[in-house]
């Protein structure tokens, strides 16, 4: 393996996760900024708004508010979307230097549930990496939450 594999390894986020609901209503729920909305930020945020022209070319922008009162906004393009199988778009946040990455996110089933996995590269440090491992696991247990909401409405 050469040093820039090691590098580029190092500088990638890959999170896998099963959700006890079918695949078609968790590719539903990323599909859609009004479930969107109750789920994308960790604990302790709040989303202020997400729009979305969800088809590949078309823009995504989210802002949200921390506890504390601080604001911050990410945007970006969806690149592909196979229905209901896979996800990927671009992701920056605005006013950070750091380059956009993009992320891919498939959807599989197995049985009733879905084993999700969302992969996000490049990240310019380790820690950046790090906090996007965090801010995904907080976002999916909410995810979690708003799905079995869905499943009984």
């Amino acid at each position: 393996m050469s040093a820039q594999q090691t590098t580029h390894e190092a500088i990638t986020l890959t999170c896998v996760r099963e959700f006890d609901a079918p695949r078609r209503l968790v590719f539903e729920t990323w599909a859609t900024p009004e479930h969107q909305r109750h789920w994308r930020a960790p604990v302790g945020q709040t989303v202020l708004s997400f729009d979305a022209d969800f088809r590949p070319g078309g823009a995504y922008r989210m802002r949200m508010r921390s506890a504390a009162g601080v604001e911050r906004s990410l945007s970006g393009v969806y690149r592909d979307i196979i229905e209901p199988e896979l996800i990927s778009f671009t992701f920056a946040w605005e006013g950070d230097s750091a380059p956009a990455n993009l992320v891919t996110v498939t959807f599989e089933a197995i049985g009733t549930r879905t084993r999700l996995t969302l992969r996000q590269t490049p990240f310019v440090t380790v820690e950046a990496r790090d906090a996007h491992a965090v801010g995904w696991g907080s976002a999916f247990d909410r995810l979690a939450e708003h799905l079995t909401t869905r499943k009984h409405s």
